[in-house]
């Protein structure tokens, strides 16, 4: 179960969910994420549409993970552009998954890293305890 100061709306998650593979990676472990109860995940076209109710959650949020597909950066450039600051950042690329098109299958071994990586960044806060 997770760490009552990292779960809820308290946290928040806007991750890529791109049309090349880690795209699709990105956005299962945000799903996966959210039904664990880790966080509460937002849409990051509201945020690319201006929208303003979705922009508040963020900014009002405790904590924002971002998630990115690859170094292309999609969900970093629309959250600084908004303005709505990330505490944790994840990169599926940077785990050692190569960009490709998507074959419709999400790579579960890449989904379950991502999850591992987005929840060691949350951990290391002094403020959270480990899951």
């Amino acid at each position: 179960m997770a760490n009552e100061c990292c779960s809820g709306s308290a946290t928040v998650i806007f991750t890529c969910s791109g049309a090349a593979n880690v795209g699709q990676i990105a956005n299962q472990a945000a799903v996966d994420l959210q039904q664990e109860g880790v966080a509460k995940m937002l849409c990051l076209a509201g945020i690319g549409s201006h929208n303003s109710g979705m922009i508040a959650s963020g900014k009002g949020a405790e904590r924002v993970i971002g998630i990115d597909g690859c170094p292309v950066a999609c969900t970093k450039k629309a959250l600084k552009h908004a303005e709505v600051p990330m505490t944790e950042y994840v990169v599926v690329t940077e785990l050692g998954f190569a960009k490709k098109d998507h074959d419709g299958a999400v790579d579960a071994d890449a989904v379950a890293r991502v999850k591992d990586a987005v929840r060691r960044r949350l951990a290391a806060d002094a403020s959270c305890g480990p899951f």
